[in-house]
């Protein structure tokens, strides 16, 4: 996953010593973001019995068993051989890593991870992907069913890479009797993360599709840790969301986060971001904008069934994301220095912003030769 911040709000103290006699948990991506955040809370419960920590290099948590090799090396089966659990969360969710580069490491490293758990006879595999498989579609019933039909598409970043690891997830206890497989799906996930959602708030102003209807919930990393240790001690099974309850307008939005909208026609905003994407000048794809024009939140109805609750409201972690992003500036999904960013911050409107961005692509044209 991506990498959040380590200094989010401690839950516990992960200096407690390990008493538990509970199962044994293995986790891959032990070393940094949401795998770094698991490996300290189980390590510091009195409910797992010991952690298997995986990464290509070793963390900073001395209590956990550390193994340093690569998810996609089949000798991995037998660093997990005395896991009851394993919880992969060795994904690579990048916005700057080539895409097929991504895809190959993302989708081998689970084939890998599900193949030697049911070697090392592990009895459950833990999955996180994204609510985002759910996809943005404008007749989304709001909020979604966790049972709702995955109809997303490839064409976000990323999206494409979640669907296939859930495919695997579905075909694994097929293939592998005894194996059990469930899988976390959060929503707009926040706390040290960079996606393509966290720097839309980077942006001077907040882009709105004309005619569309933007509808937001959030999840901070530490909900999302702690229900990943529900699904660790098996309190969850199966497929299931994890955010905050309720959401967000766009109208809420705006007023909450004091940042100004820019309107434009749908034919304008994704024809830019589908150029401005295809020459290399914006991380993004033109489908990473159904996410901020189609409703796509997502019921949280299984986790409560098992008595887990967040502890962040939507209001606090817009607040969190907000005073997180300050001093970034972004357009189009583009990164910008100070000089770009002021002058992106003065711009009165859309067209502004727009010509701003063509400009960029004048200059990168030029220094092309082209």
């Amino acid at each position: 996953m991506s990498s959040p911040d380590p200094q989010v709000r401690a839950t516990r103290n992960p200096s407690t010593p390990v008493t538990g006699r509970g199962p044994v948990v293995a986790v891959t991506g032990a070393a940094s973001g949401v795998g770094d955040l698991l490996t300290r809370r189980l390590v510091a419960s009195d409910d797992i019995g010991r952690v298997i920590a995986v990464d290509e290099r070793r963390g900073d948590v001395p209590e956990a068993h550390w193994h340093v090799l690569d998810v996609r090396d089949p000798a991995i089966a037998e660093k997990f051989r005395g896991a009851d659990v394993v919880v992969h969360l060795a994904l690579d969710l990048d916005l700057e890593t080539d895409a097929a580069a991504r895809s190959a490491y993302n989708v081998r490293g689970t084939q890998t991870v599900l193949t030697a758990a049911a070697a090392a006879g592990v009895h459950r595999v833990v999955l996180c992907t994204s609510a985002m498989v759910y996809g943005a579609l404008s007749d989304n019933d709001v909020p979604l069913s966790e049972d709702a039909e995955l109809r997303a598409t490839a064409e976000a970043t990323g999206v494409g890479d979640l669907l296939e690891i859930e495919r695997l997830g579905r075909r694994a206890p097929r293939a592998h009797p005894g194996l059990n497989v469930t899988v976390a799906r959060p929503t707009v996930l926040v706390g040290g993360t960079d996606t393509a959602l966290t720097r839309y708030f980077e942006s001077p102003r907040l882009l709105v599709v004309a005619g569309s209807r933007p509808t937001w919930q959030f999840c901070h990393v530490e909900d999302l840790v702690s229900a990943l240790e529900y699904a660790a001690l098996e309190k969850v099974d199966g497929e299931f969301a994890v955010g905050c309850d309720g959401w967000l307008e766009q109208e809420e939005i705006e007023e909450l986060s004091g940042i100004r909208r820019m309107e434009l026609p749908s034919a304008v905003a994704l024809g830019a971001a589908a150029r401005l994407h295809r020459i290399g000048l914006t991380p993004s794809p033109a489908g990473d904008l159904a996410y901020t024009m189609h409703p796509w939140v997502v019921s949280v109805g299984r986790l409560h069934d098992a008595g887990w609750r967040p502890q962040w409201t939507n209001e606090e972690v817009l607040a969190a994301l907000l005073e997180e992003v300050q001093g970034r500036h972004t357009v189009a999904g583009r990164r910008l220095g100070r000089k770009d960013a002021t002058a992106a911050a003065g711009a009165a409107g859309a067209t502004v912003a727009l010509l701003g961005t063509a400009a960029l692509v004048r200059r990168a044209r030029k220094r092309r030769g082209l």
